[in-house]
């Protein structure tokens, strides 16, 4: 059980190591971007990015980044059709206790 228990200590150590060299800055800063499939379908993703009080620029690149890399990944295209997205203007994003959340679909998917 000891044994176990250290193997799992160590692998959650090991998996939240991240060197700052394979981090990217945006608009200087580092942002936590996370993207989220809607209901189970592969193609429509929501992506929250925080804090977005560091800088909303930087925020909406995190953002715009996470989701491009995402359908590259899945559908090997960058495109990026957006229903709430980096293109609307300041006061029309999504911002909700210092969380920017976009909405958008990979245009590849079948």
């Amino acid at each position: 059980m000891k044994i176990l228990t250290l193997v799992a200590l160590c692998a959650g150590l090991l998996a939240a190591c991240t060197s700052a060299e394979d981090r990217m800055l945006f608009d200087g800063q580092f942002y936590n971007a996370k993207l989220r499939k809607v209901d189970r379908q592969l193609d429509v993703f929501t992506v929250s990015v925080k804090p977005v009080s560091k800088s909303l620029d930087g925020a909406v690149q995190a953002g715009s980044y996470e989701a491009t890399v995402y359908c590259v990944s899945t559908f090997g295209s960058s495109d990026v059709i957006w229903t709430a997205g980096p293109d609307a203007p300041q006061n029309q994003l999504n911002i909700d206790n210092d969380v920017l959340t976009l909405q958008g679909r990979c245009p590849g998917a079948r």
